[in-house]
């Protein structure tokens, strides 16, 4: 892995210390364990830790927060739940870690437009709980229960994807501090707009570069009258990506479509005492009528058993469904217990779903020639997988292992017309990558918008393409 560019920041001017100090009192924190806190992510990365971190409570708090670090020209890292992979809150150029995650209110639910409104800090878990009473809720599922601000500047997706769609599709307005501290609104909660240049969507997975998101009008459905999950077993890996290509193929409106490998139902076993079969296996989920979910369900199987399916499984009460569930999103964590103090580099790639076997199959003859241990999880209903190899961190041999994997099956994804990332983001981690698949000229344009929209370069510097 190539160590993110990193500065030795000068130290904070005491004038915007003395301001912060003065108008967040106790939520100004310079203490070092605090500031630790806020350094790390779940990638590999070790930086120097931000200089500073605030507790902003409401956007006014966030808008003067803002134009402070800009008078000073300190750099201002937006942080929500701190789940991301790719390192995209930690502090490479030093500055404010500004933490939203205590802006978790939910604003306004408007149940008969099927539109929510709330804080960034507000978490997708906590969204749901509230909404059930409503008969709603909230698709976006990435498996960590991250904050809504957090997953729209990633442009996040997870397991409901091949349904519901991304954050994309489903955040119709925002509010937003610019880089100069000023409160932008764009968006409506009208399910479509001409109204100009679309600047929900060039927030949404801008990874806090362009402004730091206050508040979010998202898309919610109602509660499906049926829902049903099953599993099914595999001999391969292979047999069980054709089915779920065959499935997208064929039309079926399934919710979700997700595979573990076997290493992967080694690890949720050995977490969740499930006592699973140790074999690919696909989770699977179907919303919709009884009857319909019945139809569904009765096409899945047939179509599993031409690929040596077996031991189809149901789960239609909300217990079981929640436990199979509960292991799918415990997969990460449970796959670094098998390797007691390793550390993961995680790589995801998103291909047309055609292309999907081809990836998966290529990928694990790779990790498997190296003789690292991994674990594999994806959302192969819509082609994006997830490739975790598990190292020993103070191993410099093994890193370099992983990276040169990582680096082979990004390269593959793009050659097959995919792309270097679905859902993680860019962040420090592939931001060579992003070069790779989009070419010198588009990379050109992003750093022209950021220019132009952030001219003093305060806004999580050094994230998406490394600072010129």
């Amino acid at each position: 892995m190539n160590a993110p560019e990193t500065f030795s920041p000068a130290p904070l001017p005491a004038a915007l210390l003395d301001s912060l100090r003065a108008e967040f009192a106790e939520r100004c924190s310079t203490a070092l364990a605090v500031r630790e806190q806020y350094g790390r992510d779940e990638s590999v990365f070790d930086v120097p830790p931000p200089q500073a971190v605030v507790f902003a409570e409401s956007e006014v708090e966030v808008a003067r927060v803002v134009a402070l670090c800009a008078e000073h020209r300190v750099p201002v890292i937006p942080y929500g739940a701190g789940s991301s992979l790719e390192g995209h809150l930690l502090a490479v150029h030093g500055g404010i870690s500004l933490d939203v995650s205590r802006m978790n209110k939910i604003l306004r639910v408007d149940a008969e437009d099927l539109t929510v409104t709330v804080q960034p800090g507000v978490t997708r878990k906590a969204l749901n709980e509230a909404l059930k009473h409503e008969g709603l809720f909230f698709p976006i599922d990435p498996g960590a229960d991250a904050s809504l601000g957090g997953m729209a500047a990633t442009r996040a997706s997870g397991t409901n994807a091949v349904r519901y769609g991304t954050m994309r599709e489903n955040v119709l307005a925002l509010r937003f501090v610019s880089a100069s501290g000023e409160v932008v609104r764009c968006g409506s909660r009208a399910r479509k707009s001409s109204a100009g240049y679309d600047l929900t969507r060039l927030v949404i997975g801008s990874e806090g570069t362009l402004g730091v998101i206050t508040e979010l009008t998202v898309k919610v459905h109602p509660l499906p009258e049926a829902v049903s999950a099953a599993v099914c077993f595999f001999p391969s890996i292979d047999a069980a990506v054709r089915t779920a290509m065959q499935i997208i193929q064929i039309g079926v409106p399934i919710a979700r479509c997700e595979l573990l490998d076997a290493n992967a139902i080694k690890a949720v076993n050995a977490h969740d005492k499930l006592g699973l079969k140790e074999a690919p296996m696909l989770l699977m989920e179907f919303h919709g009528s009884e009857a319909g979910v019945a139809e569904q369900a009765a096409v899945v199987q047939d179509v599993a058993a031409d690929h040596g399916g077996e031991a189809f499984e149901w789960a239609t009460t909300p217990e079981a469904r929640t436990r199979l569930w509960t292991a799918r999103h415990h997969a990460y964590l449970s796959g670094l217990q098998m390797r007691p103090g390793c550390r993961a580099v995680t790589t995801d790639t998103c291909v047309p779903i055609s292309r999907l076997a081809e990836n998966i199959n290529a990928s694990i003859a790779e990790v498997e020639a190296a003789g690292l241990p991994y674990f594999i999880v994806g959302h192969v209903g819509d082609g994006n997988f997830h490739m975790a190899y598990l190292l020993d961190p103070i191993d410099p041999e093994e890193l370099a292992t992983a990276e040169r994997l990582s680096a082979q099956m990004v390269a593959r994804a793009i050659a097959l017309e995919g792309t270097c990332t679905g859902e993680h983001g860019i962040g420090l981690h592939k931001q060579g990558f992003l070069l790779d698949e989009t070419g010198s000229e588009a990379v050109a344009l992003m750093r022209a918008v950021k220019q132009a929209l952030d001219p003093l370069g305060v806004l999580n510097p050094g994230k998406i393409f490394a600072t010129e």
